[in-house]
């Protein structure tokens, strides 16, 4: 199957995570696999995730000059933007299928952005919601 396919958070912080070898040279597969495509796609959140935490949570953390120039090439992927939309339709996913509002935002993300897949380490493998098929690149 072909279309986009959005990351969460977590596969893109391995890319960075000198701590889970196996971890980072599978995300780097995957990353530079569909960016050759031309599949993938990143929300706001993501960004803004992916900043604090390879700059606070890794064991060896970014200098935030290397975090934000790595943001900046994340950026040039299409971006699906966080806004008061997207809010309220991970309220109404986080209520009905009662999952927390950050997984029902990423999923909404995913959703608004055509993704097809949502590539996560945090969320239920191999689970369906509406065209969206969560996958866990890493089981």
């Amino acid at each position: 199957m072909t279309g986009r396919i959005l990351l969460d958070t977590n596969v893109v912080v391995y890319l960075f995570d000198n701590d889970s070898p196996e971890k980072q040279i599978r995300a780097h597969e995957i990353f530079s696999r569909e960016d050759l495509r031309g599949s993938l796609i990143i929300s706001t959140q993501v960004l803004q995730e992916f900043y604090v935490c390879v700059t606070r949570k890794l064991a060896e953390p970014l200098e935030p000059s290397v975090a934000y120039k790595a943001v900046q090439e994340l950026a040039v992927l299409p971006v699906v933007q966080v806004d008061t939309h997207l809010i309220f339709l991970a309220i109404s996913r986080s209520q009905k299928d009662q999952v927390s509002f950050w997984d029902a935002l990423i999923i909404e993300a995913a959703l608004v952005g055509g993704a097809f897949c949502l590539y996560s380490e945090d969320l239920q493998h191999g689970r369906i919601v509406e065209d969206l098929r969560i996958e866990n690149p890493f089981v």
